[in-house]
């Protein structure tokens, strides 16, 4: 309902604006241009000042990470110096050495345990820092970071101090105060004297020294130390504290660039420039406003007629873009399998899918995309799925889905529910089995009445001569011997006349022995897999085949096999129409190597099973449970099998209490084409009809 009602609302809209005057309409156009326009200056030149903010604060950012790994890297190559087994001249040297390599350094001192220098080596880079001032007069800050180091086992910062300098000027140092330990006990200390301005400069770098001015600055604002090209404006600042063992130097980074102008950048100013076009093509647009309505109105009509068709259509029909998505699916497939559009195109594989064929189902659709528009048009039988599980046999038709420049951007499916069809078919198929049963039935009355007739005249002949044996016996004498002889010779005569006639009709029986071959396990299967896949869809069974040596071949009439496996298969699918959920229908046919001489067919269902009644009597003929049924197939079935050398038995499985598993499992075995035919030789064989006679 809610796509009618957006319909209704916006075609409600539409005429209300149709009947609005067209002045009001490009009035309210212009003043949204303005507005607009208006508001893109302002926020242009906000962004602008953000931006400058931001890059103010990376560069802090940027500038203090450099400093701190730069007094990290002093502080490794100060290391060497630590060492109290070094002689005053080669202390010296390499102290001369780290001068020479940073412009920063600017001092370099070796103190003993008091902390009065020992040994100190000015930078050549520049004139002696204490040249205005001794040494021992600024030394208060000194003295309390190798306080604090020594007290720490560990190198301090002093705090920064300001060192006079010839002509009025003055340098802004702090000192780097490093214990020297022999064996864990302290020896002495080295001091390092950094210039703040200095270690701005190296940090700063020259890309950024011409944009930003960078200082070091005290609580109150007082400035210490500064480096960069140009002085800052002081519009975009940013503040970082750069943290050092015994103290910290507050970091000021000023941005040379001051606020951002009305207009600040020239893409700013060709949008302003494009605006005025815009009223230009506005213009044109209201021209082609009355061209587009009426063929919008034209498209409406033509949806509105192709949407009436495909609602009245009972054969389904289904979109699929090239990946295999469903993008369109008339009312008749969303009623053939009870998912709504959202349902059939949110999940990959498509909800209609059988779980057991999505991959037979995957490989045709490769097969399709790969052939293009090239694929043949004829249509192919599949199964589907319900929401509600079950499944159902259709006819598909494929043909590619063009758009308007002729390129395929996916298929366009017909699809046609076979299911009354179906229906139709079994109902003749059962129909023509019945009619097959009744002529069996009639043919098995005129052998029945045949064997009458023909066992009547040596029954009777044999009855007649025990009569007059048993009177000859009742009053003998000397001639009775002879006769006896004579009455009993008759009688094996006729005896050997029925057991004739018997032969005769077993004769019949296994006429077909004679048509045994060696047949592939897997032609077998295949053979009468399509028959019971037919009987399978009628109730929504699924099959399921495990053969493990698929090539090898068994001896045997390939036809009588084929129908015992069949009929086996048949009442496996029977047993589960009844009270079993269809999740749960699966038939199993399982073949497998038991014996170096034997193979194993295996017939599992998970039906009700058999009751301990009906197992008594289940292989006797014309027993049956079903009302249609004759009570001669397992008979039969265990008669060929027999006749094979081989055995049929079956076990029963209980249900268990919350409904699952169950069922019966028939077996039998038959044995290999490079195999000697002996039944003693099958697994687990019952004894075979002729060995219990």
């Amino acid at each position: 309902m809610r796509p009618m009602r957006m319909d209704s609302l916006s075609a409600s809209f539409g005429r209300r604006t149709r009947r609005l005057p067209r002045w009001v309409l490009w009035g309210a156009l212009v003043a949204l241009l303005v507005v607009a326009q208006t508001l893109l200056v302002f926020l242009t030149a906000d962004y602008e000042a953000g931006r400058a903010q931001e890059r103010a604060e990376e560069a802090a950012t940027v500038v203090a990470g450099e400093m701190r790994r730069q007094v990290q890297r002093l502080q490794g190559a100060l290391q060497p110096l630590q060492t109290a087994e070094l002689d005053d001249a080669t202390w010296r040297a390499q102290a001369a050495d780290l001068l020479r390599g940073r412009h920063h350094l600017a001092r370099l001192e070796r103190r003993a345990n008091a902390r009065q220098v020992a040994l100190a080596v000015d930078s050549p880079l520049r004139r002696p820092l204490f040249a205005q001032m001794p040494r021992d007069q600024i030394n208060l800050e000194s003295e309390l970071a190798c306080t604090a180091a020594q007290r720490g086992a560990a190198p301090m910062y002093s705090r920064s101090y300001f060192v006079p300098q010839p002509g009025g000027l003055g340098q802004e140092v702090v000192d780097l105060c490093m214990p020297v330990l022999a064996a864990g006990q302290p020896q002495g200390f080295v001091v390092a004297t950094l210039l703040l301005s200095s270690l701005l400069e190296d940090a700063l770098g020259a890309p950024l020294e011409r944009q930003f001015e960078v200082s070091f600055v005290e609580g109150d604002g007082t400035r210490l130390a500064r480096a960069g090209i140009a002085r800052g404006a002081g519009v975009y600042v940013a503040m970082r504290l750069v943290d050092l063992d015994g103290g910290a130097l507050q970091l000021r980074t000023d941005a040379v660039e001051g606020s951002p102008r009305l207009i600040p950048n020239l893409a700013t100013a060709l949008v302003l420039g494009l605006s005025a076009l815009l009223f230009g093509v506005v213009l044109l647009l209201a021209r082609d406003v009355r061209r587009r309505e009426r063929a919008e109105s034209a498209l409406a009509d033509a949806l509105a007629f192709r949407k009436a068709m495909e609602d009245s259509l009972v054969t389904g029909l289904r979109a699929r873009d090239m990946a295999g998505r469903v993008t369109y699916a008339n009312p008749a497939f969303r009623a053939m399998t009870g998912f709504a559009i959202h349902e059939l195109s949110a999940t990959d594989p498509p909800p209609y899918w059988p779980p057991e064929r999505v991959e037979a189902h995957r490989s045709r659709q490769a097969e399709r995309q790969a052939a293009g528009r090239e694929a043949p048009r004829e249509g192919y039988e599949s199964e589907f799925m319900r929401k509600n599980g079950e499944r159902f046999p259709v006819m598909v038709y494929d043909a590619p889905l063009l758009d308007a420049q002729g390129r395929q951007t996916g298929w366009m499916s017909a699809i046609v529910d076979l299911t009354h069809q179906r229906r139709v078919e079994d109902l003749s198929r059962q129909q023509q089995e019945r009619l097959n049963a009744t002529a069996r039935l009639a043919t098995m009355g005129e052998m029945a009445s045949l064997l009458s007739h023909e066992l009547n005249q040596p029954l009777a002949a044999i009855a007649s001569y025990a009569n007059g044996s048993v009177n000859l016996l009742a009053d003998p004498d000397a001639a009775t011997p002879g006769l006896l002889k004579q009455a009993l010779s008759r009688i094996a005569e006729q005896a050997e006349r029925a057991g004739r006639v018997i032969k005769s009709v077993h004769g019949f029986v296994r006429r077909r022995e004679q048509h045994r071959e060696a047949v592939r396990v897997d032609d077998l299967v295949q053979a009468v897999l399509p028959l019971a896949r037919l009987q399978a869809r009628k109730s929504g069974t699924r099959l399921e085949l495990v053969v493990d040596e698929p090539d090898i071949r068994v001896l045997a009439d390939r036809t009588m096999v084929e129908q015992v496996l069949l009929n086996l298969m048949r009442n496996g699918i029977q047993a589960m129409e009844v009270d079993v959920p269809h999740e749960q229908r699966v038939l199993r046919l399982a073949i497998a190597r038991v014996h170096p001489r034997w193979m194993a067919f295996s017939v599992r269902d998970h039906g009700a099973g058999i009751a301990p009644e009906v197992a008594q009597r289940l292989f006797t003929p014309f027993f049956t449970t079903r009302s249609e049924g004759m009570g001669l197939g397992l008979s039969l079935c265990r008669t060929v099998v027999e006749q094979h050398g081989g055995a049929l038995d079956f076990e029963s499985h209980p249900r268990a209490a919350d409904g699952s598993g169950g069922g019966a499992e028939f077996r039998f075995t038959l044995p290999l084409a490079d195999a000697p035919v002996r039944p003693a030789d099958a697994p687990d064989a019952p004894a075979t009809t002729e060995s219990m006679r």
